[in-house]
């Protein structure tokens, strides 16, 4: 499970999984109840490239971005590294504190 901290907009944290290529298990927590059940619904098992293309650019009130962005954007980080997985971040918190 990843985990991604957005900015700009309404939703405090989304989660979700990658596997094999597709999107799954996408949560957003805060913001529109609504619309970020219908961005997972809609992203759901669809290629990770091809949700990053459709949501990219999605703005709201003038904020420059979006929950559907700020999800394109988490995908993003995490097909190029830059997030890591729930589990790698608490692997490495482990082995620094030893």
């Amino acid at each position: 499970m990843y985990s991604f901290i957005p900015s700009g907009v309404c939703s405090k944290k989304i989660t979700f999984d990658i596997i094999d290529g597709k999107v799954h298990n996408i949560k957003f927590e805060g913001g529109c109840n609504g619309n970020g059940k219908g961005v997972a619904t809609l992203s759901e098992g669809r290629d990770i490239n091809e949700v990053i293309q459709l949501l990219a650019d999605i703005e709201c009130k003038d904020r420059g971005t979006s929950c559907p962005a700020q999800l394109a954007k988490a995908l993003q980080q995490a097909e190029d590294g830059g997030i890591m997985q729930e589990s790698e971040q608490m692997e490495e918190t482990s082995n620094a504190s030893k």
